[in-house]
């Protein structure tokens, strides 16, 4: 069943991701034509005027595309807001710099940094406007996706996450996936799409291949399984298909690159973050005198051990009683300055001294302490797999999951992140990891009835 207007979505989406570009950009020209060119010792003309818009427009579609700013109809408007907010920060810090090297007179450091600052204000304006408009526009032209919802045997929140973007996605209806096959077949045509929810992968397969000769879409939630074939190179030396799995992880000129990146990136960002990092040692000490620093062993690479630091968010003790345990919602162990530094990430500066000694890079898995490796592989022999790599501050689970995302969906994460590696990766996430630090939810500790959802239907 086709949607009202379906097939116009993605030139609908492509003439919205223009304007977004195109409107920001033509307001820079003005800018640029009427106040800043003047401020050079040397007129730019024609080329020259043309080349300063090309380096704009550069420079913000690389950010929009990396901070997923053009998701018009994929995410929700606060979201897509504060990664254009980000994207035009970036940007506009970019080309400050650089047409202060091209003007060369430290006079007008202030004045081009006003003439940039009220630009960027103008052009935050015009974007939350467009996309505000453009956002209603699309509900009204594409409604929310009818869905039949086809469910297995381990209860699982997905629907409640699907539920919760009732612009989206509406699903109208459950079937358990033991009923007869052709009620289920017959069911399916009722509907726009299909979600395949923790399903066996015999029944998944047949069903899979019923929409696709109906063009029905489904959504599924991936095994383990079908996240190593993501990752699988195809071989065309013979007239079979054949998909290669290395399972290798890193190869040696990646982990070589990786390596400079962590020890430039890491040195960096501890400069620029030092006033901060002894404003928050002040602040620690002040409340309530105990240690600034708490030092925990977590795991890396190869299950190796190590002493990651982090400041101290909680009170001194506070697992004396009970043992390790992960950070719940609203818990009472996290002190007044604790629970800023943990909602803002400044907890998790001091890592960067792990990342310069090599126990972290700056990407990867997120590294998880021994009790709960331990455990997590005994509910799922596949946890391992996510120690092929070197833990990371920051992680695919971190830029598309939240605290509270169990376990089980952090590893299907973490193994997409190694199955997909590439340097252009780490650097998206590097990147979306200052949205996230916006995202007060992502920050969240879990709820009680998380780890009742890590099952082993994997």
């Amino acid at each position: 069943m086709e949607k009202r207007y379906e097939q116009y979505k993605k030139m609908f989406l492509a003439v919205v991701d223009l304007l977004l570009l195109l409107l920001p950009t033509l307001l820079f020209y003005v800018m640029w034509s009427e106040r800043i060119n003047e401020l050079l010792r040397v007129d730019f003309k024609n080329k020259g005027n043309w080349l300063m818009v090309f380096c704009y427009v550069f420079i913000l579609a690389m950010m929009m595309g990396a901070l997923r700013g053009f998701k018009i109809g994929y995410y929700k408007v606060v979201n897509l807001i504060i990664s254009q907010l980000l994207s035009l920060v970036c940007t506009h810090m970019i080309v400050s710099v650089q047409i202060i090297l091209m003007v060369g007179r430290v006079a007008l450091i202030k004045r081009i940094i006003f003439l940039m600052f009220c630009l960027f204000v103008i052009n935050w304006l015009v974007m939350i406007c467009t996309t505000g408009i453009f956002t209603k526009i699309y509900g009204w032209l594409f409604p929310p996706y009818r869905l039949l919802h086809i469910y297995g045997d381990y209860p699982n929140s997905l629907k409640k996450k699907i539920a919760a973007r009732a612009d989206k996605y509406l699903i109208e209806n459950d079937i358990y996936y033991k009923e007869p096959l052709e009620t289920i077949k017959s069911e399916i045509l009722k509907y726009e799409g299909v979600i395949l929810n923790d399903i066996p992968s015999k029944t998944k397969n047949e069903l899979l291949k019923y929409c696709f000769d109906h063009r029905v879409r489904v959504y599924f939630v991936p095994k383990i399984s079908d996240i190593f074939v993501k990752g699988a190179e195809e071989v065309n030396i013979f007239d079979t298909p054949i998909f290669l799995c290395k399972n290798v992880g890193l190869t040696i000129e990646q982990k070589i690159v990786k390596r400079i990146m962590d020890i430039v990136i890491s040195s960096i960002v501890l400069l620029l973050t030092s006033p901060f990092m002894l404003l928050t040692a002040i602040a620690i000490k002040l409340e309530d005198k105990g240690p600034v620093f708490y030092s925990q062993q977590r795991c890396t690479k190869n299950g190796k051990c190590f002493m990651l630091h982090k400041f101290r968010s909680m009170y001194v003790d506070a697992e004396k009683i009970g043992g390790a345990q992960l950070a719940k919602k609203h818990d009472s162990r996290i002190t007044k300055v604790g629970g800023f530094i943990r909602m803002t990430r400044i907890d998790e500066l001091p890592q960067l001294i792990n990342v310069l000694k090599g126990d972290m890079s700056f990407v990867g898995p997120r590294p998880e302490r021994p009790e709960f490796v331990k455990e997590n592989c005994k509910k799922i022999p596949e946890f391992q797999y996510r120690m092929k790599v070197k833990a990371g501050l920051t992680g695919y689970a971190q830029v598309f999951g939240k605290y509270s995302t169990s376990f089980l969906d952090k590893l299907k994460l973490d193994l997409l992140y190694i199955e997909k590696y590439s340097i252009l990766l780490d650097i998206r996430i590097i990147i979306m990891t200052l949205k996230v630090i916006m995202m007060k939810e992502n920050a969240e500790g879990v709820f009680e009835s998380t780890e009742d959802e890590i099952k082993e239907n994997i």
